[in-house]
């Protein structure tokens, strides 16, 4: 049964279930995600069953730190890292060609990797305690809407998880800007909490 605990003072079984590998309900700055402990959980593949989501379907990682984006890609260019100095925390995912520190069931099938570093002070701190990134997805079944509050998230989902985490902090709603940075320019490959044309003001400006 999943125990539903307020994250400012709670978040010890939630980091214990992580740490054993298992999937936990957490905040994020845009809705509620869920998610498992890289290299505590072999694969992400218990996201998809849970989710009854296609098996296929990237799943991004959640990290702490701008200079994780160092660590688990690799060949960056340079408008990468300043894309992340510019809106991490926050709602931009840079999909990057996986670096060997990245583990092969986690990374795509073109063998990229999705990197946020979410704008939220609980799911930071379940990062930072757990020393690795948390592969997260949305806390909804495949075609339902993501949940911006803790009362949204369809019960039959808690009921699989051992621990859900709720905050008081605002959720956007708005999903992240997706922005492919394998090339010599970025590529937003989905608009959403910041729009491309601050994509590309941002590039501007990072670059010499």
């Amino acid at each position: 049964m999943c125990k539903a605990l307020a994250a400012d003072e709670h978040t010890a079984p939630a980091l214990a279930a992580l740490l054993a590998g298992e999937p936990v309900i957490f905040p994020t700055d845009t809705v509620y995600g869920i998610g498992v402990a890289v290299g505590k959980a072999p694969t992400p593949e218990v996201l998809c069953d849970l989710k009854g989501r296609d098996h296929g379907k990237p799943i991004a990682w959640l990290v702490g730190c701008p200079d994780d984006l160092a660590r688990y890609a690799k060949r960056v260019p340079p408008f990468a890292p300043a894309l992340a100095q510019a809106f991490w925390p926050g709602p931009v995912t840079l999909v990057v060609e996986a670096a060997p520190s990245v583990p092969v069931a986690y990374r795509a099938p073109d063998r990229s990797i999705a990197l946020r570093m979410p704008d939220n002070e609980t799911a930071r701190g379940l990062i930072r305690q757990l020393g690795a990134p948390i592969a997260a997805t949305s806390a909804n079944s495949a075609g339902q809407a993501p949940p911006r509050a803790f009362d949204e998230i369809d019960e039959a989902l808690l009921g699989k998880v051992p621990v859900a985490l709720r905050d008081d902090a605002e959720k956007s709603g708005v999903a992240s800007t997706v922005v492919d940075c394998r090339g010599e320019a970025p590529v937003v490959l989905r608009e959403g909490g910041v729009s491309a044309a601050d994509i590309g003001q941002a590039v501007s400006k990072g670059l010499p």
